[in-house]
Order: structure tokens, then sequence, then C-alpha cells
């Protein structure tokens, strides 16, 4: 799962990213109202906005290129 992401384009990307936020932000209110099923997904969830992130920025800083 880590490297999954590097193959994507930017546009897929910034979705996925966007798709993600959505998720942890549902988990989190699912959280607060005790309707956890695992927990620790949060977590994973977590990471993998921040590895988008970190590949987002290579592009913006051009260190990846688009093919």
């Amino acid at each position: 799962m880590k490297n999954s992401f590097k193959k994507l384009s930017y546009k897929e990307l910034v979705n996925k990213r966007d798709d993600l936020r959505k998720d942890y932000f549902q988990m989190r209110f699912d959280k607060v109202m005790g309707h956890v099923d695992n927990p620790l997904q949060t977590r994973n969830i977590k990471r993998q906005i921040a590895r988008l992130n970190t590949l987002i920025h290579e592009y913006d800083l051009g260190i990846r290129k688009a093919e």
C-alpha cells in the first residue's frame, strides 16, 4: 500500500487525497459518536494523506515530472 500512489498522476493524487480527507473526517465524527469498528484505521488514513501530500509537493517542486 505504501508504494501504490507513485504511479498516479497529479490530478489523481489530488482527488485521492480529497477522498481520504473526507473519509478521515467521517471517521473522526464516528469516533466521537462511538461507532468506530477499527480505531487504528484513522492512523493509517492520516499516514496515507501524508504520503499523498509528499508526492503532490514533489510535483509542485518539480522533483517529479508529469509523464
